[in-house]
């Protein structure tokens, strides 16, 4: 046997069963966490402006706020559902000009969002954990999270 070979079965003994590994979604958690906001940014444009709602992206990436629905300014942050079943929402910036924060949460069957205005996400720091397992975003709010 190749030292590659039994390399490989001794990670195979060492690996748990993924939740994604037939789900749905797993092609999701195949792009690389640097293409992921857009993703997030053209489902959220392409799924607005089917349902009628007025959007519209930021001409450039640096630009102080992601999305703009219905004349208010959004960021928006898309995650995968970890093993404990929470999101973690990474680099939210409080010192752009956005007025709310746009969470999508995409699960191995579903995708999920919520959404808050900014002033409460003060406390938000750099990241934000929504455990969305009860329907509820936490810590920062207690709305449910809704499912698209």
């Amino acid at each position: 046997m190749s030292a590659v070979a039994l390399f490989l079965e001794v990670v195979r003994e060492h690996t748990r069963k993924s939740k994604w590994t037939e789900a749905t979604l797993s092609p999701f958690r195949q792009v690389a966490n640097t293409n992921r906001g857009d993703i997030g940014e053209d489902f959220l444009c392409r799924y607005l402006r089917h349902a009628g709602v007025s959007v519209a992206r930021s001409a450039t990436r640096t630009k102080m706020w992601d999305l703009e629905i219905e004349g208010k300014r959004f960021e928006v942050k898309i995650a995968s559902e970890d093993v404990s079943g929470a999101f973690q929402f990474n680099h939210i910036r409080l010192d752009r000009a956005y007025e709310y924060l746009l969470c999508l949460g995409v699960r191995p069957e579903e995708i999920r969002f919520g959404v808050w205005r900014k002033g409460k996400c003060r406390k938000a720091r750099p990241a934000l954990w929504c455990g969305w397992r009860r329907g509820r975003a936490r810590p920062t709010n207690r709305r449910r999270a809704y499912r698209l």
